[in-house]
């Protein structure tokens, strides 16, 4: 049998349909490109928000969804240093930029760039990996890109964060993107304020949040104002969107500072300047992205630095699980991501 008919897929066929599973086509990893055997598959927000939705630009059907994924390299391409045949690893599926159902997460073998794969520690399962990649880089664009937050970044795993006066305030720091967004800030040595349910509050501060307060409390601004006194207050990584500014508002009208946000931001305050970090964007903070997946994750993975939370939670096995994965995540999930092992 030829490696070609070995390939299978949970295919999008038209719009607002159900996953069926599929034979695919087998990837072939050219210049600057991985092969990946897929051994777990993380669900994001993205995913069943397409299904249900069906209003991302340019999605064309038949189509394969899916952003996050751990497994082993199967193949690497010409130029490909970073990986090699056989590493069990972590990657970022970019079907939603590049259009090419080749690089979409729910199959088999996934063909990547090598820039979004990052070696992972023997002591990490795949499923426990798989919650990363694209809360990685969602995460360092609201931080790190000038037209966001514009943070410094990390320091080196291992090394003292540098000593800086500024501060942030990540508004859902129990969500994928805020565990995320609090432990590279942190790394950068900046003072992580943020907020989340009164029961994960404890989590998130053992994330590198200096502060959590509970978002629900009445006094959940005066107590971050609070908080965040005495520092250069750069701005609200907003890892939740929709109507989230009318709460954290307020922060900005007492401090000032920029914004960063995961949708289409809505009742912004008057005055603020930042940007919303769209799929299109994943690989324009050049530096910073190089910076994160070009050696500072690994190697924070690798000395526990980086830790992949929050925790996988896992809903089934095989490619056949991934639709009733989505609904779950649809119906919500608190400091925790639905994973599928493959």
């Amino acid at each position: 049998m030829s490696n070609q008919s070995l390939n299978q897929a949970a295919w999008i066929l038209k719009a607002k349909e159900q996953l069926q599973v599929k034979e695919a086509p087998f990837p072939k990893a050219d210049a600057g490109q991985v092969v990946i055997k897929s051994r777990a598959i993380a669900i994001n927000p993205v995913d069943w928000k397409i299904q249900a939705y069906d209003d991302l630009p340019g999605l064309k059907y038949p189509s394969i969804l899916g952003c996050d994924l751990a497994g082993e390299v199967h193949e690497v391409g010409s130029g490909v240093t970073n990986v090699q045949k056989g590493d069990r690893v972590i990657g970022m599926a970019v079907q939603l930029v590049t259009g090419n159902s080749a690089q979409g997460a729910f199959q088999k073998y996934v063909l990547l760039p090598s820039n979004v794969v990052a070696k992972i520690p023997s002591s990490m399962s795949f499923t426990e990996a798989a919650v990363l990649p694209l809360n990685i880089s969602t995460a360092l664009h609201l931080l790190f890109r000038k037209e966001t937050l514009g943070l410094p970044l990390p320091s080196t795993p291992g090394t003292a964060p540098p000593k800086t006066n500024k501060s942030v305030l990540v508004w859902g720091g129990s969500s994928s993107v805020g565990a995320c967004a609090i432990q590279l800030a942190a790394a950068a040595g900046v003072k992580v304020v943020t907020v989340a349910s009164a029961h994960n509050l404890e989590n998130v501060k053992g994330l590198g949040a200096s502060a959590a307060f509970d978002y629900k409390s009445p006094s959940v601004i005066d107590d971050i104002v609070s908080a965040l006194a005495g520092t250069d207050f750069t701005g609200i990584a907003d890892t939740i969107g929709g109507d989230a500014p009318k709460t954290w508002g307020p922060v900005y009208k007492k401090l000032g500072g920029r914004f960063g946000t995961v949708t289409p931001p809505q009742d912004m305050p008057e005055g603020i300047e930042g940007e919303m970090v769209y799929a299109e964007l994943i690989a324009a903070a050049k530096e910073a992205h190089e910076t994160i997946w070009g050696g500072w994750l690994e190697q924070a993975m690798e000395k526990g630095t980086a830790k992949a939370l929050p925790p996988a939670k896992v809903v089934g096995k095989g490619l056949e699980s991934l639709q009733d994965a989505m609904e779950v995540q649809k119906n919500g999930v608190s400091f925790q991501k639905i994973v599928v092992e493959v």
